[in-house]
């Protein structure tokens, strides 16, 4: 069947969005009569009661869409395989209602899932990522329940659940329009995302913060299993008897478009068996949670994990239409950053116990566990081998302008010695004796050493072994430059971040330095690490009229001494702090008499430095 012209999908969408959009006030009048209101609990992150059921306006306006629309395709709706798809949809949302309505157990919930999935692989739905159809079987019956199960467990923000199944519903579509090879069942399964995408969204503009309903485990349930299968549906034959690389980018499409749902799973099920918490136990654990935790807004927090699914949502559709050195260094550098940013969330204290990693393990296991990973620092030599990777091979794309030709086998003969000299020198060199949270100008200075002597190592053993025929003085400089920018930013990350979250999230008493020097510069530094102080620091004034307009770590000089009258009514000043080493209590007391003149309720305090 021939794909539709674009104007077609777009009423499609249309359509749904329209009945969503119109039927969800009713669901919510609804569940508001008949008492299904989520009531805030400890384990929820909801303040306030809300109204469930929204999953029923989901799902309404997707079966009515697809019945309705696949009969104008002049396509029976019960044919195969849209009849199993539409009554399994159905199973799996009246198991999600049933949950909602009288609270199931989690593994009756799980058992219920597993035998409509089951039925659904029974009657031929099913993935083609391997040769052997019993593989297939299982990885079908796994994807479907594991991809469910995520999105039921992602609902737990407004909005994020809904915004993220569109965002992974709109990258299969645009992934399967802009496809150049066609499934079998192209026309339909972009006719099918089209509706779900415009009952996703119809709901999300009630659901989005603050939201005025909840989908409930009847759309979690539902919004995930479609997706799940759709994936399916728009993949099925396309892998059986193709290349290798063909068989790959058929596996690697469908994680990346539902990447963000699959990683916070594992994310959560990872960080709850290190502290000794049933995985099924619900909590405010979640990538979600912790963000919030560590300053996000909620609407920060969940706009970011949006980002975050387009992100690799771009990477999936970028593997049809790029070259594939491209896509895996694209991937790969993502992957680097999500490894990062998400090891910087499991570092946020959400639990009371004490983690595994902590030495509170028992058994066997857990002490090898924390010797290899944790003290041995295997973990940033793994980064490191993978930064030497990527830089080495992006070196050579950025020589040979992408294409790197005939140059491939240079670099596959050269990688190794690269990566043993690169990693060899930051042993030697101490690379791997630093700590990232503290890390400063004299660490990087140290990186810089450590990356000149690898790459300077692995020249002189490439001239002694092959005189460097063939290899090309250009890579090696630009591999340089890549590696200091790479090293330099995934060792400075947590600290990037913790100063980013905290410039962003400034709270206290207006606060004021008087003294933009190194006492000044002490002042600030307390201030940022101690939030017990509750000083919300506005910037410095200094008697030096040069430094007016400047910034010292972010923070402006306003301006000199004699302009601290306007500054203190303009800004609101509650503390000022002196940071003079010299005659700091002199001016102290003029300033506390200057704000007595004033009628200003100003406390003013002198910083000291004790060393005993």
């Amino acid at each position: 069947m021939e794909q539709a012209p674009v104007y077609y999908y777009l009423l499609v969408f249309l359509s749904s969005l329209a009945i969503s959009c119109c039927l969800t006030p009713f669901i919510k009048k609804l569940a508001v009569a008949t008492g299904q209101i989520a009531v805030p609990k400890d384990t929820r992150w909801h303040k306030k009661e809300t109204p469930l059921l929204g999953g029923i306006s989901i799902f309404i306006a997707t079966i009515v869409v697809w019945i309705v629309g696949l009969n104008a395709e002049g396509i029976k709706f019960w044919s195969e395989p849209y009849l199993p798809f539409i009554l399994c949809a159905t199973g799996i949302f009246l198991l999600g209602l049933t949950d909602d309505i009288v609270n199931m157990d989690p593994q009756h919930k799980f058992a219920g899932q597993m035998i409509i999935t089951s039925i659904l692989v029974f009657l031929g739905f099913r993935l083609d990522w391997t040769f052997s159809r019993t593989i297939n079987l299982f990885l079908s019956i796994l994807w479907i329940v594991g991809i469910t199960n995520a999105f039921n467990l992602l609902d737990n923000m407004d909005g994020l659940s809904a915004g993220i199944a569109f965002i992974a519903g709109g990258f299969i579509f645009l992934t399967l329009y802009l496809s150049p090879v066609h499934g079998p069942f192209l026309s339909p399964v972009l006719f099918m995302s089209a509706a779900y995408l415009g009952a996703v969204l119809g709901f999300l503009f009630y659901n989005f913060n603050p939201a005025s309903i909840f989908m409930g485990d009847s759309g979690s349930l539902f919004i995930g299993f479609v997706l799940a299968c759709l994936t399916i549906l728009g993949s099925t034959g396309e892998s059986a008897g193709g290349s290798a690389g063909r068989v790959l980018s058929i596996i690697a499409i469908p994680i990346l478009i539902l990447f963000i749902p699959i990683l916070d799973t594992a994310f959560v099920s990872v960080m709850r068996k290190l502290f000794r918490r049933p995985i099924s136990q619900g909590g405010r654990d979640h990538s979600s949670h912790r963000m919030v935790a560590i300053g996000f807004s909620e609407r920060k927090a969940v706009v970011v994990l949006y980002a975050f699914s387009a992100g690799s949502g771009i990477i999936a559709l970028g593997i049809n239409h790029l070259r594939v050195g491209m896509v895996v260094l694209l991937a790969t550098l993502y992957l680097v950053f999500v490894a990062l940013f998400w090891i910087y969330l499991g570092r946020v204290k959400v639990y009371p116990e004490k983690s595994v990693l902590a030495g509170g393990g028992s058994g066997v296991i857990t002490p090898i566990l924390v010797e290899i990973t944790y003290k041995r620092r295997l973990f940033e030599v793994l980064l490191d081998f993978v930064l030497i990777s990527v830089a080495y091979y992006a070196s050579y794309l950025l020589r040979f302008e992408g294409n790197i030709g005939a140059n491939f086998d240079f670099f596959l003969k050269s990688l190794p010695i690269v990566i043993a000299c690169q990693i060899f020198s930051f042993y030697v060199l101490g690379v791997y004796k630093g700590i990232w949270e503290s890390a400063g100008i004299r660490d990087l200075m140290g990186y810089v050493r450590a990356i000149t002597a690898g790459t300077v190592l692995a020249i002189l053993i490439l001239l002694g072994l092959y005189r460097f025929i063939s290899f090309s003085r250009a890579v090696f400089a630009i591999y340089w430059g890549l590696m200091v920018i790479m090293v330099s930013l995934s060792r400075l990350s947590f600290r990037i971040l913790d100063e980013g979250i905290r410039m962003r999230n400034r709270q206290g008493e207006q606060t004021l330095i008087y003294g933009a020097g190194v006492g000044g510069q002490f002042a600030l530094k307390e201030i940022e690490n101690n939030k017990q102080l509750g000083f919300r620091l506005v910037g410095f004034i200094d008697d030096n009229p040069r430094l007016k307009g400047r910034k010292i770590q972010g923070y402006p000089v306003i301006g000199a001494g004699e302009e601290l009258e306007e500054i203190i009514r303009k800004h609101q000043i509650k503390k000022i702090i002196v940071s003079f080493r010299q005659n700091g209590a002199e001016k102290k007391k003029d300033l506390k008499e200057l704000c007595l003149r004033m009628g200003a309720e100003v406390e003013v305090m002198q910083m000291r430095v004790v060393i005993s």
